[in-house]
């Protein structure tokens, strides 16, 4: 049995990205209950082509690899900064290029990370809708980070943690329901 692939998007255009270090902390959560193959990816591997793309055949290969990358796992953490309110334009372009059944029944966790807490709410507001058309599996638990809950580049805020480490139970626990659910609990227990 090939174990779930696991797939981390940050759209960050920069590193090191505190939006990245909290799509890695859910991930790193994920992966550490049970037994995935898990990869991060953000848009410095997507490359500056990603934007000049209008349609999924114009995508220069390193954004079709991104792009192939969410529409074959079998789950996702993302993750955006928020400019004005929302994610970033690039993460709704890239999603726009996403087929709209790829993401149906796929398990996923949203992160997104802003200036301060007036931004908090936009992983209710902007990020769920999104992921609803698709009719993607959203995990209960989303994460928000600001600015004063990261020190260094690195996640300090104890509360921000408790939650990534939750989203990251969350995705593990429906991501093996799922594989049980497909493969049968006996196979399920003998490749773990």
């Amino acid at each position: 049995m090939t174990r779930p692939r696991l797939v981390g998007l940050s759209a960050n255009v920069q590193r090191p990205s505190k939006t990245r270090t909290l799509v890695d902390a859910v991930l790193h959560e994920a992966c550490a209950q049970a037994a995935f193959d898990g990869r991060i990816f953000d848009f410095v591997d997507a490359g500056s082509g990603l934007g000049a793309a209008w349609t999924r055949d114009q995508l220069p290969l390193p954004a079709r690899r991104v792009l192939d990358a969410i529409e074959e796992a079998d789950g996702l953490v993302v993750g955006s900064p928020v400019y004005k309110g929302a994610y970033t334009g690039l993460f709704k372009h890239l999603f726009d290029l996403v087929d709209p059944n790829a993401l149906a029944g796929k398990p996923v966790a949203i992160v997104a990370t802003g200036g301060g807490a007036r931004h908090a709410l936009v992983v209710e507001h902007a990020f769920r809708p999104l992921f609803g058309f698709f009719g993607a599996l959203q995990i209960p638990t989303a994460v928000y980070a600001s600015d004063a809950d990261f020190s260094d580049g690195v996640l300090t805020e104890a509360g921000v943690r408790a939650r990534a480490a939750e989203a990251g139970a969350q995705l593990s626990a429906l991501l093996l329901h799922r594989a049980a659910a497909a493969t049968g609990p006996a196979e399920l227990a003998a490749a773990e």
